[in-house]
């Protein structure tokens, strides 16, 4: 299967990780998707400094390698990651999407299936209102916006993270591990976008 760029298709996981609870959380995803049979491509940004004078490496030291435009143009699905900033995504990750008007105005994501995953330091500190501002950016890219439905029992025994909206983990003080169910609920998103991803490139 070839994607819109003419080499193997793939999912991108692209998130935003301060504390490394979402990266957490994207390395499972990353997991379920390749279990659907199709690569995951882990991506992440940069933070957002307000120094001007300031700068990163190209390279990250460690982790996933920094997302370009391409790795997001050329992807047959996509995975939105972020922790919640007062029940949005954080600034890093809404500062690379709003450099991508270029694919709005071509297209170039329209069609393809989108998932998003969240993490949060507090049980009610705004998860669902952060996957759901998540998905507007996406649906004005033309994207096919998935959750994780019912059928995935993890959701109703859960005491944790995880929503119908997407993914989900409580970090607490950020030193609490994905639960299994957590842990479940990040394959089976992955893998459903995987899925996703092949019938809707495969039907292009």
């Amino acid at each position: 299967m070839s994607s819109s760029a003419g080499g193997e298709a793939y999912v991108l996981v692209l998130y935003y990780s301060r504390t490394g609870a979402t990266a957490r959380m994207a390395a499972e995803i990353a997991r379920g998707v390749e279990s659907a049979g199709i690569p995951a491509r882990l991506r992440t940004v940069p933070s957002v400094s307000p120094d001007t004078e300031a700068s990163l490496p190209p390279v990250p030291d460690e982790g996933a390698p920094y997302c370009t435009n391409d790795d997001l143009r050329h992807c047959a699905g996509l995975l939105l990651g972020s922790p919640t900033r007062f029940g949005n995504m954080a600034a890093p990750l809404r500062y690379f999407l709003d450099q991508t008007g270029d694919m709005w105005l071509d297209g170039s994501l329209a069609g393809k299936p989108a998932g998003v995953f969240t993490s949060t330091g507090s049980l009610h500190g705004g998860q669902e209102s952060t996957l759901l501002s998540m998905m507007l950016p996406l649906l004005h890219q033309g994207m096919v916006i998935a959750g994780i439905p019912y059928s995935e029992a993890e959701l109703m025994h859960t005491r944790t993270g995880g929503t119908p909206y997407g993914a989900s983990h409580w970090s607490g003080t950020g030193e609490t591990g994905l639960s299994e169910e957590e842990r479940s609920l990040c394959r089976a998103l992955g893998a459903r976008i995987g899925k996703l991803a092949q019938k809707l490139e495969g039907g292009q």
